[in-house]
């Protein structure tokens, strides 16, 4: 009886594993389709709207979910309430919400690259560099997507086979 329960806690345990790791598999491309999207808005904000950059993250803040939610509030807060630059700021607040992120270490060095070029230019230089991050996350789209789309079920199903490999091992 005991090694009974005990196999079935190994399989809800190896499975629970596997869905967790295609769950980061499947959030990576949403995330990084949210991201693109509050680029454009920041790009509107700044090209069209003239707003200043604190408050253009504000109301990004607003408008996406999170994780990049918090993100755009810290940046926000950032600006506000010290005296930093916007790189110093920028790469803080991005340092400070990664791990609740699914991104991967590219699309680190693509919005650190980004940050460094915020605030730096004339709009329609800015603009410029929007165009450039927005095309890089482009590519790190297409590959998350492809990634997920190759191993999301794999891993979900390699979960539940490693449990009953170790409880074949086990027996």
């Amino acid at each position: 009886m005991m090694k009974i329960i005990g196999a079935i806690f190994i399989i809800i345990a190896t499975t629970w594993a596997g869905y967790e790791a295609s769950r980061h598999l499947h959030e990576r491309p949403r995330q990084l389709r949210q991201l693109k999207s509050a680029l454009q808005s920041l790009e509107a904000e700044i090209m069209y709207g003239h707003t200043p950059l604190h408050e253009a993250a504000r109301r990004l803040a607003a408008q996406v979910a999170k994780p990049l939610s918090s993100f755009f509030e810290s940046f926000a807060q950032k600006l506000t309430n010290s005296e930093t630059t916007v790189k110093d700021a920028w790469e803080q607040s991005l340092t400070e919400i990664w791990k609740m992120t699914a991104f991967k270490q590219g699309e680190f060095e693509i919005m650190k690259q980004f940050g460094e070029t915020l605030g730096r230019h004339d709009r329609l230089s800015q603009q410029k560099q929007i165009m450039l991050t927005l095309s890089h996350l482009e590519r790190e789209e297409a590959d998350a997507f492809d990634k997920q789309a190759k191993y999301e079920k794999m891993v979900k199903s390699l979960g539940f086979l490693s449990g009953l490999l170790l409880i074949i091992l086990l027996m």
